[in-house]
């Protein structure tokens, strides 16, 4: 917050609940706290799993709300009425046995990232860069991640994240899907709409993260594509 300009560079790929990730996800899943990632994938609380908590009650000491508690078998529980969501007790947990559920509405979270893209970079000179290369089926924070969907475009750039996202994900729904990847199997399919993020994850609406950056100010979908050799 106390940098006078803000860069941001990022990979652009597919994302099994935004549709893709760009400029607007980098800056606002990149840049919001725990509590803020847990708000932004999340409509409920954090949520433990009783068959990996091995009782070592590091949770409790974390907690700051007497949001955790034990059952008799000595397992952890989270009061909801009293949790706040700020995720302390995940980040504390070395078996991994506190999770947050991820069950916003692909469209809710879209529109929240935007929001807090905004939140980041408002009143603030900014600049984005976005690398078009080894364009992956899902975010990259899946350690089993798939081939690439679609051949290396290249890298793009844009004072406006909003531009920059629709360029990208305009110039990768031209290209023809790798035959072996996830897009190419979902084709097989016959799932046939040429879009190739809704095709790998017809589940998803990348468009509805764009339309609300640009509703809220954070950006024009327009753009012009001028290409440095």
């Amino acid at each position: 917050m106390d940098a006078d300009i803000f860069i941001s560079l990022n990979h652009f790929k597919g994302h099994e609940m935004t549709g893709f990730g760009g400029a607007i996800k980098n800056i606002g899943m990149g840049c919001g706290s725990r509590a803020g990632k847990m708000k932004m994938h999340n409509s409920g609380k954090p949520v433990v799993s009783k068959e990996r908590c091995r009782k070592c009650k590091q949770c409790i000491k974390i907690c700051a709300h007497g949001a955790i508690s034990y059952d008799g078998e000595g397992k952890a529980c989270i009061d909801h009425n009293k949790c706040v969501a700020c995720g302390r007790c995940i980040g504390i947990c070395n078996f991994d046995a506190i999770s947050a559920p991820n069950d916003e509405n692909g469209d809710i979270l879209n529109k929240k990232m935007a929001e807090y893209a905004l939140a980041v970079i408002k009143d603030k000179p900014n600049f984005h860069i976005s690398l078009i290369c080894d364009v992956s089926p899902n975010c990259d924070c899946h350690a089993e991640n798939d081939v690439p969907i679609v051949p290396d475009i290249g890298m793009l750039a844009s004072f406006d994240p909003v531009a920059l996202d629709k360029a990208c994900a305009d110039l990768v729904n031209k290209e023809e899907a790798y035959q072996n990847s996830q897009l190419g199997e979902n084709f097989k399919k016959n799932i046939l709409e040429k879009d190739n993020f809704h095709t790998t994850h017809p589940e998803t609406n990348w468009k509805s993260q764009i339309e609300h950056a640009e509703k809220i100010g954070l950006g024009n979908s327009e753009y012009e594509l001028i290409k440095v050799n």
